[in-house]
């Protein structure tokens, strides 16, 4: 039977819904055509700030963008069907942006996730809990804190919803535009004191820069939420474990971004199967040096019966980060869901850390990513 999530959860972060909720006729089946996994993966909510948030959230890069990883319209059926399967698995966070979706898709992500919550029909405290935590993107325009509270309130009025669980700025402009940098710097500030958020945190934010932020929002009385970064058994090199140590010296929550290195740590490519469009590109450069951590997951995953998706996501919780994996099938959702309920030893921690030192390549760091 589904598990409850009413254990120390928060006040709703999309606390009101337009009076329309109810599903039209012609809303795709929800609940009653859900496939669920075999297992329950439910773990105990961590707290990120003032939220309570679960293990593991599900991030939605994929819904709107044709690009990189060919979104259509005729999928929203499926994607309201990941959702629903989400939560009833007590996953309440996801992670979107103002700046997700290709061409005249742009802010579709945001669009479909407040609609998927809107549509939703189970538990209403369920619904209630559920935790959005959308970026905002640095666009060269947005040069004053009362233009990035407009982002803030577009993003609101997208979704549907009266306030945002967690206010991320996307990127930083220090290495480009240091002045800019300042201003979104007090749009945070703003959208957190008109209480349009719940939460600040920051994306693609390098140690010195995150530093400086975490200091200048202390000052005016603004707590960083969490810090959110490009962090795998791909990335974890030394910015990215220096990132680590100041988020848990400071009381902030990584959120690790991109857990299965765009794909490359699913065990589903390889140099002769690459996937098709720029992924391929990447992937052609670093798979042919991935065999020593490959193998590592790939023991681990059959001697604990897990995939190698869910060995490399559980690396990640098990370094105090909350993963965010994409998904955009119900498979892709219930396997990431297998994640959940158990933990690696030290043990299988070290073999897969070890077997990421041996491997010569690396993820390519996220160019937005300051020092």
């Amino acid at each position: 039977m589904p598990l409850s999530v009413s254990i120390s959860v928060p006040t709703a972060c999309i606390s009101c819904f337009a009076s329309s909720n109810k599903s039209t006729a012609s809303s795709p089946p929800l609940l009653k055509n859900l496939r669920f996994p075999r297992f329950w993966p439910w773990q105990k909510q961590v707290k990120m700030g003032p939220l309570s948030v679960s293990p593991m959230g599900f991030g939605t890069w994929a819904w709107g963008n044709q690009l990189l990883w060919g979104y259509q319209e005729s999928m929203d059926s499926e994607l309201q069907q990941v959702f629903n399967i989400a939560v009833v698995n007590g996953i309440n966070l996801f992670d979107t942006a103002d700046s997700y979706g290709t061409g005249k898709l742009n802010g579709q992500s945001e669009k479909l996730l407040g609609k998927f919550i809107r549509e939703f029909e189970g538990n209403k405290q369920v619904q209630d809990n559920i935790v959005i935590a959308t970026k905002f993107a640095a666009y060269p325009w947005r040069l004053t804190p009362g233009q990035f509270v407009n982002a803030c309130k577009s993003s609101l009025d997208r979704m549907q919803i009266e306030q945002i669980g967690i206010g991320q700025l996307h990127w930083s402009t220090a290495n480009y535009a240091p002045l800019q940098e300042r201003a979104l710097w007090d749009g945070l500030v703003a959208i957190y004191d008109k209480g349009l958020v719940r939460a600040v945190g920051v994306s693609n934010y390098g140690p010195k820069q995150l530093l400086k932020i975490h200091n200048y929002l202390k000052a005016r009385g603004v707590p960083l939420c969490s810090a959110q970064v490009q962090f795998s058994l791909l990335s974890m090199g030394k910015d990215q474990m220096e990132i680590k140590n100041i988020c848990d010296s400071l009381g902030i929550r990584l959120i690790s971004y991109s857990p299965l290195g765009l794909g490359m740590l699913t065990g589903k490519y390889s140099p002769s199967n690459l996937p098709s469009g720029p992924r391929g590109l990447l992937f052609g450069q670093i798979l042919p040096g991935l065999e020593p951590l490959l193998n590592s997951l790939k023991e681990i995953a059959q001697k604990r019966r897990k995939t190698i998706p869910q060995v490399a996501i559980n690396w990640c919780i098990c370094k105090g980060t909350i993963p965010i994996p994409g998904v955009k099938s119900i498979k892709q959702a219930e396997e990431n869901l297998g994640a959940l309920g158990w933990q690696l030893t030290p043990d299988e921690l070290l073999q897969l850390e070890n077997g990421a030192l041996e491997s010569p390549q690396q993820m390519i760091q996220n160019i937005f990513q300051t020092s």
